[in-house]
């Protein structure tokens, strides 16, 4: 049975019992704590949290999911892979152990024939929690399982929670008998190779309190609804489906490892290294096109730089399997292929998808070239200290600079007899992430306690947002937090986070930032408001410090907006749609938006696209959106199914996370978007829109900053004045201005390298006299000196060799010349071949010179150059060099 068989079963076996089918969420995760979604009941956390009341009583899903911690082993074992599907049953308070027990039973053993799976019963093995008696009997007495075939088990396999404070409960989980020649037999207790898990049920009974690990917590008592979470792993029960030993070999992977196989000859099979290479290849294309589709980039951060990694080390693996040339387009189509028919939108947005990873394939390519150079280089240094482990920030630079996975680091590294200190390179790592982290969870929590926030929901309700129609009115103080901390009251000069019922403020979101303004209290007490988040959906967080008079909870408010700004913001997000649309045009649908922000007058926008934006396309778009202004075109809003937004053909940002009723902003018969934000009412009062320039934040986006009404023509005011004085210092007409300055600055280059040929005229005069000047030291020429300060290094470089080719009669030389730079020392080494056989390197020579000048230096053992601090040190660092020349010669 093929995968996206499997599929639909599933879908279609939940449906026909009552249960809403809802379509796979976003890989990337809604949750400013997960970078990406991990598991299947992510999406409907907010559910089991008490955040946000489910519109449905049961519901079904087959969520995309992506793991990496372990992702070094994928490949070295069969069991370790980035990107899966959970297939998943929910009930909310509806039916509880007994019902989810006789479903997953029923969908397993019913015959193929008959819209089951087909399994056959007495290979099914059941395990439970150990103290849970309910589960036992209703396996053994209601299903009719043997009771030799159930086993408990303890809390660390069989009782789930969240981690933190909430609802938890044991498991239960179904296990397929692979046979003997799997290893012994004894159950799922014994040996979990034979008898893999395929369905884990969970039953959400209690509630839990603090504590660590996976056991140590207190059961605080049972949850006022039990709800039920089960999760199916799609590739485990297509590997027993379809009578394959490993994931690996299911149809959605094994088409990649042959395609793989195809491009460079190996067959898989053939030895354990290549086989590992042709598993990672599979496993990381499949997760790199499934993360690009749901509009995830490619960069050094978060989730960009999960699919960076991922994707450099499949593409590494295809050249270690000895590919020479791009494999990445054969790769992604082959992907598309087998996955598109679960996920049509694969297929779709083929042509964005392969733009995306083409360019981070040519990005890594370059990569490789100039990161093994600077990787020589610390390899160089590390050694010449006497050192043998390339040090974490090392490892971290070639990461986070030119991009090189850690084990590509460790590979090389290893290649030239180094190790590299991974306890540093990870160190960094996780306090990158972190920060990444901290700053999203902070920016909406502002360090709050989220319990806060969510009794405050479950009090109060949502905040009704009013600021589409009004931009002022009546409200009352449903909640209020004074330093993180929930309080019935604030007083003057306390720092708040108020909730209101109702509001007129746009909380941040969509790329647009909050609105700012006041908040006065009947009582007098007055609030000035400077940010609102959401940290918990439909709870409006207010932020900001009393200003006078007292707040308390409860009090009648009469919330205000910044009138001024929420317009100039309107006129920038109105603005953002018009350039996407635009570009979409110019560029093709390929150019999808990456992100946004739009600020009073200012917007930036983030778009996809593998070069930059030539300068004519972009004076073409800017026109278009400035033509667009003057046919002053209505700006409407309206509320529908996401599905009839989709025919309609409104485009949705990706990585957004919608429901099932979606806001659709349309300007005209011109653009069409899903979109919460405010807006203009019609075009022409946008005024101007003018666009900054274009330029790229990572492998295949780039961004486009432009501004927006009186902040345009401010701009273009200045840029007439700036014209204005070329005009009058180049005595031209404007559009002589490019021209005339062309050949101003032709004319100063020409100068300059006349200056330059003669300094080295001047400088390489000085050879022959320097020549003269040789030392017999043990029967090597030494010449040493400091030539005039200012002397460029190519300069300096070039009279060290010319003296050094000067010394004749195979005669041993050591040309050590310095000079002073803009008030540091500068050192140039050169030897010749007969003093290298007598053990004299430049390279040991200048970092003898380095280290007294109070830097360091390196370079090859024919010549090498060096720096430092102290300029006074110079007839020190030569007198170093002498001594090191007698001491080997």
């Amino acid at each position: 049975m093929e995968s996206a068989e499997i599929r639909r079963r599933w879908l279609s076996f939940f449906e026909e019992r009552g249960h809403t089918v809802v379509p796979s969420a976003s890989l990337i995760a809604d949750d400013p704590t997960l970078l990406l979604v991990p598991a299947g009941m992510v999406p409907f956390k907010p559910y089991f949290l008490g955040e946000v009341k489910p519109p449905f009583s049961r519901a079904s899903s087959v969520q995309k999911c992506v793991r990496t911690p372990d992702i070094e082993e994928v490949g070295k074992t069969t069991r370790h892979g980035t990107f899966f599907q959970m297939c998943g049953n929910f009930s909310f308070g509806d039916y509880f152990k007994e019902g989810a027990i006789k479903l997953a039973w029923e969908l397993l053993t019913t015959p193929v024939e008959h819209g089951g799976y087909g399994l056959e019963p007495e290979k099914l093995w059941i395990t439970v929690y150990e103290q849970d008696d309910e589960a036992e009997r209703i396996w053994r007495d209601v299903v009719g399982v043997p009771a030799e075939r159930i086993q408990r088990l303890g809390m660390g396999p069989n009782f789930w929670s969240m981690g933190v404070p909430g609802p938890c409960g044991p498991c239960s989980e179904i296990n397929y008998d692979r046979g003997p020649e799997f290893g012994v037999e004894g159950g799922p207790a014994v040996n979990d190779e034979r008898y893999v898990e395929i369905w884990n049920l969970v039953f959400m009974q209690y509630e839990r309190g603090e504590g660590s690990g996976k056991e140590d917590f207190p059961i605080l008592g049972d949850l006022p609804a039990k709800n039920i979470d089960t999760g199916l792993g799609l590739e485990r029960l297509a590997m027993i489906l379809q009578g394959v030993q490993n994931m690996y070999e299911t149809d959605t992977l094994k088409v990649v490892i042959d395609k793989a196989t195809e491009l460079t000859g190996v067959r898989y099979g053939a030895n354990h290294e290549s086989d590992v290479s042709l598993r990672v290849v599979a496993d990381h294309m499949r997760t790199s096109v499934m993360l690009i589709g749901d509009g995830v980039t490619p960069g050094n951060e978060g989730r960009g730089y999960v699919l960076r990694r991922i994707m450099r080390r499949a593409i590494r693996n295809m050249r270690l399997l000895g590919a020479t040339g791009p494999v990445v387009q054969d790769l992604v189509d082959t992907v598309i292929a087998t996955m598109g028919e679960q996920y049509p939108e694969l297929v779709t947005d083929r042509k964005r998808i392969e733009t995306v990873a083409l360019a981070e394939e040519a990005a890594f390519l370059k990569a490789l070239r100039g990161g093994t150079n600077i990787l020589d280089t610390a390899v160089t240094e590390t050694k010449a200290s006497g050192g043998s482990v390339l040090s974490g920030d090392k490892a971290f630079l070639l990461h986070d600079t030119w991009g090189f996975p850690i084990d590509l680091t460790l590979e090389m590294a290893a290649e030239q007899g180094l190790s590299v200190d991974e306890d540093g390179f990870r160190r960094l790592m996780k306090e990158q992430r972190d920060r990444a982290k901290a700053d999203a969870k902070a920016k909406k929590t502002g360090h709050a306690d989220m319990t806060a926030y969510r009794e405050i929901a479950d009090t109060s309700g949502a905040t009704q947002f009013t600021g589409y129609t009004s931009t002022e009115g009546e409200s009352t103080v449903v909640g209020l937090l004074v330093n993180g901390v929930p309080s019935p009251a604030a007083s003057e000069g306390d720092e708040v986070e108020v909730v209101l019922d109702r509001t007129p403020f746009y909380a941040e979101g969509g790329g647009q930032i909050a609105d700012q303004g006041r908040i006065k209290l009947h009582s007098g007490a007055v609030i000035d408001v400077r940010d609102v988040q959401q940290p918990v959906p439909g709870v409006s967080v207010h932020k900001g410090s009393v200003q006078v008079g007292e707040v308390t909870v409860g009090a009648t408010a009469y919330a205000a907006i910044d009138v001024r700004r929420r317009r100039a913001i309107a006129r920038a997000h109105s603005a953002t749609h018009l350039t996407h649309q635009a570009l979409r045009d110019a560029l093709g649908p390929t150019a999808a938006q990456a992100g946004s922000e739009n600020q009073p007058g200012r917007f930036r926008f983030d778009f996809g696209s593998p070069n930059a934006v030539p300068g004519t396309v972009l004076t073409d778009v800017e026109q278009k959106i400035n033509e667009v202004l003057s046919h002053e075109l209505e700006v409407h809003a309206e509320v529908m199914p996401i599905d009839e937004a989709k025919r309609q053909g409104a485009i949705a940002e990706f990585g957004e996370k919608y429901g099932e009723q979606v806001r659709v902003v349309t300007i005209g018969d011109f653009s069409k978007e899903l979109c919460g934000g405010t807006h203009v009412r019609n075009t022409a009062q946008l005024g101007l829109v003018k666009l900054l320039g274009e330029s790229s934040i990572g492998s295949g986006v780039r961004r486009i900053e432009a501004l927006v009404g009186v902040d345009a023509y401010h701009f273009l005011a200045k840029e007439h004045t700036v014209v204005a004085q070329l005009q009058e210092l180049v005595k031209g007409r404007p559009e002589e201005l490019p021209e005339k300055i062309s050949s101003m600055l032709g004319k100063l280059k020409d100068a300059e390298k006349e200056i330059e040929k003669f300094r080295a005229e001047k400088v390489l005069q000085a050879a022959a006299g320097l020549v003269d000047s040789a030392r017999d030291i043990r029967g090597v020429a030494l010449v040493t000196g400091q030539v005039p300060d200012g002397t460029t290094a190519d300069d300096l470089r070039k009279l060290v060799l010319d003296v050094r080719g000067r010394i004749s009669g195979g005669r041993p030389a050591v040309v050590a010349l310095f000079t002073t730079v803009n008030g540091k020392p500068l050192t140039v080494i050169a030897t010749n071949e007969a003093a290298r056989e007598r053990g004299l390197k430049a390279g040991e020579l200048v970092r003898t010179a380095a280290k007294t000048l109070g830097g360091g230096g390196g370079g090859k053992p024919d010549v090498a150059q060096g720096g430092g601090q102290n300029p006074e040190a110079v007839g020190e660092a030569m007198a170093a060099v002498e001594r090191l020349v007698v001491e080997t010669a």
